[in-house]
């Protein structure tokens, strides 16, 4: 088992430097590309806790695939899952506080990027630059310009991006779609989404205090301003603040537009305007930024999407704290990641269409998600939810966040990148503190 003093050694070595170089790319041989030359999809993970863990897990599930580094912040989480690792596979991981130096490794070939929101566009850039393919969890970053800038360089270096909104690769979920497709509920003309969840209202406000020992409190800040710790800040709660997350309307509503987005056929566009009201109404003790109740509408002129959420809460419209309804003119279709069901209109007191009862999932659609990403690693054809799908989705919620941080009715020009509102413009890109600086091409 690795000691403290053992791992001081390796992350005082792998954190230090400012500056590397990102010029080296993979010696690919004669291996497919994107694969190491022993023919093992060889993988690193950038930010170990949470759900960084549970994809690697799914991962290395494949016998394919191998890790052979990780990298966090938080010494003590790194050395737990280190020595976790280590006991499953029997090998131990080089291990990083720096992502950077994870990504000179040339044995490298896939990147899984698990950190919080705001740390996910500097690494996913470097990495694209480093020639690593790329699995990044939803949504794909904390900002509209991140997300552009995302994009642009997946596209510019030729990379295969899975975007960790599981749901596409569901089978159920593909089955819904068909009908909606075939025209089984007629024409949807409003989709509404919704997520009460009580772990949105964050945790009552406390002191500030010092980091815990072992965690580079800076370099967890990265980018965003300088700000003492606080727990209620920090792990599981950092997304209730607008300089690291979105709330629950970028955490939970990524998934659930995504699956209106891709029933109305994923064309990539983005709503003719957008409203939003709410506020922190029911826990104005707590260390949130975010809203705990919230209300969006995205006219997108033929039809309406509509976002929902009630922090605090675990009940929800149709008997379900959180899914989505596909309202069309012969049916609705109600679905989460549980079950699923068709309920018909009617005329006349005869159904419109033949009702569906209520279907439980049974598909865990974590694992076909990763195993499609690995099938693109080979094939270098692009996984079901590419880069285009994941940044669609991401902007689309921020949309709703910048809506209600607004109080305004917005349209956004995503040729342009500005919106009707000088405010919103501020919104679009962050102000990176130094010596961080915004990703370039």
């Amino acid at each position: 088992m690795m000691t403290r003093r053992d791992f001081g050694k390796i992350s005082t070595v792998a954190g230090l430097g400012l500056t590397w170089g990102m010029s080296r790319l993979h010696a690919y041989m004669d291996t497919p590309a994107g694969v190491s030359a022993n023919n093992k999809i060889q993988v690193g993970l950038i930010g170990c806790r949470s759900m960084g863990w549970t994809n690697l897990m799914d991962f290395i599930r494949n016998n394919e695939v191998e890790c052979v580094a990780l990298c966090d912040v938080d010494s003590n989480i790194l050395e737990e899952r280190t020595n976790e690792l280590a006991a499953k596979s029997g090998k131990k991981p080089a291990v990083f506080v720096d992502y950077r130096k994870m990504l000179e490794l040339k044995e490298v070939d896939v990147v899984i990027i698990a950190t919080p929101d705001h740390w996910h566009c500097l690494p996913f850039v470097d990495a694209c630059k480093a020639g690593k393919d790329i699995y990044v969890e939803k949504p794909l970053a904390n900002s509209i310009a991140e997300c552009d800038i995302m994009l642009q360089a997946a596209k510019k270096n030729g990379r295969i991006v899975a975007v960790g909104q599981q749901q596409r690769s569901g089978a159920e979920w593909l089955k819904i779609m068909e009908l909606i497709k075939s025209g089984t509920v007629g024409e949807v003309k409003r989709v509404n989404c919704w997520g009460n969840f009580k772990y949105g209202a964050g945790r009552p406000r406390v002191a500030n205090s010092s980091p815990p020992p072992g965690v580079d409190y800076d370099r967890w800040l990265g980018p965003a301003s300088e700000r003492p710790f606080n727990a209620n800040r920090f792990h599981g709660f950092w997304r209730m603040n607008w300089a690291y997350g979105g709330g629950l309307a970028t955490d939970w509503g990524v998934h659930l537009l995504d699956m209106a987005l891709w029933a109305k056929g994923d064309t990539g566009q983005f709503p003719q305007t957008v409203v939003a009201s709410g506020g922190i109404l029911r826990f104005p003790d707590h260390e949130i930024q975010t809203p705990d109740t919230l209300n969006v509408t995205f006219n997108y002129g033929d039809w309406l999407l509509s976002w929902e959420h009630n922090c605090g809460l675990e009940s929800g419209p149709w008997n379900r704290n959180y899914g989505v309804s596909f309202v069309g003119t012969k049916g609705t279709i109600i679905a989460n990641r549980e079950s699923w069901e068709l309920v018909p209109e009617r005329k006349n007191n005869e159904p419109l269409t033949a009702a569906i009862p209520l279907q439980a999932n049974q598909q865990n659609v974590h694992q076909p998600h990763v195993r499609h990403f690995l099938d693109a690693v080979r094939s270098r054809k692009q996984p079901e939810c590419s880069i285009e799908i994941g940044h669609t989705a991401a902007v689309t919620a921020h949309l709703g966040n910048l809506a209600y941080r607004t109080g305004a009715v917005l349209s956004y020009d995503s040729v342009q990148q500005t919106f009707n509102n000088p405010e919103a413009d501020k919104l679009i890109k962050p102000d990176y503190r130094q010596p961080y600086v915004f990703p370039t091409l």
